[in-house]
């Protein structure tokens, strides 16, 4: 009896860590950046911008599946989780339709463009309704950045998608991203590049602007489960971190910003299209890729 009591006591006595507690036992942190192109369904400029007659009923699909993601970070131990609305203008997500204990960054300019707000506390990211890159042929409305105006972004010589900067930015503060949502390229081209990150094929693309896609409340399922299965083996990812310091080259599809820019000392004109600035790290790096894609000498107030 004494020996079986002695066992017990022993047991009881040695730290439990699960998923849902790091190492000191503490509750997870999880940021969660959310685009639209991605979202289930979306395949043309008339569900992802406020002229287009779908676009109300798409933003509240896309906080639908923000809302999927909310609910399984929290059922696998997440204590705080923070939003980012990162499509477009940043004011897409339907705040009254999100849980009253989330905070959320909403509205642009931000210096860290789709991931502001994250920092070194947070244990996890995961991407919502994310898009493949310009680069990439394949892809319901591939881009990177900015469709109008950007034919390639590159980091440290290898064009990435949206989500390689975002990774990045998350590595820069060693957090890793755990899992994406979107098309059958974006994350086929994330996971390729950031890791075996859980991905939520949501639809298949046919091309630009076409794809075969699941129905809302299965998009949702299926995002529920991998984020749960992301957050049940978070300890296996790893930041995804860019060696310093960073070199952007971003190619224009116009001629006149590459030669515009070129007048800044930091900056060097690589060819008719394209421009190249050296980072310390990625938040420098971030801070002039926002500039370059909001600044005009018109802005007010």
């Amino acid at each position: 009896m004494r020996l079986r009591i002695l066992v017990v006591t022993l047991l009881l006595s040695i730290p439990c860590f699960t998923a849902t507690t790091g190492a000191q036992g503490r509750k997870l942190k999880i940021y969660i950046s959310a685009d639209m192109e991605g979202v289930v369904g979306a395949v043309t400029g008339e569900q992802l911008s406020p002229a287009g007659f779908e676009y109300n009923r798409f933003r509240e699909f896309m906080t639908a599946e923000v809302n999927a993601a909310i609910e399984a970070a929290r059922s696998a131990g997440a204590a705080e989780i923070v939003v980012s609305d990162s499509h477009g203008n940043g004011q897409n997500l339907l705040i009254e339709r999100l849980p009253k204990d989330i905070t959320l960054v909403r509205a642009s300019p931000r210096p860290l463009m789709m991931m502001q707000g994250i920092d070194e506390t947070f244990d996890g990211a995961i991407f919502i309704g994310y898009h493949s890159g310009t680069a990439n042929s394949q892809g319901v409305r591939a881009h990177t950045i900015s469709s109008a105006r950007l034919a390639d972004v590159k980091l440290n010589g290898a064009s990435v998608p949206e989500a390689g900067i975002n990774a990045a930015i998350a590595g820069h503060f060693n957090v890793p991203v755990i899992m994406i949502s979107g098309d059958d390229a974006a994350v086929s081209e994330a996971q390729a590049m950031i890791g075996a990150i859980e991905g939520a094929v949501v639809k298949w693309n046919y091309g630009f602007h076409s794809a075969r896609t699941l129905m809302p409340e299965a998009a949702y399922e299926l995002i529920r489960e991998k984020v749960k299965r992301a957050m049940a083996r978070i300890k296996d990812f790893k930041p995804y971190k860019l060696k310093t310091p960073v070199q952007l080259d971003i190619r224009f599809k116009n001629y006149r910003p590459s030669e515009i820019l070129s007048y800044l000392s930091i900056v060097e004109r690589t060819d008719s299209h394209s421009i190249r600035f050296s980072g310390k790290d990625m938040i420098e790096v971030s801070k002039f890729l926002s500039f370059v894609t909001n600044y005009e000498p018109a802005l007010e107030p």
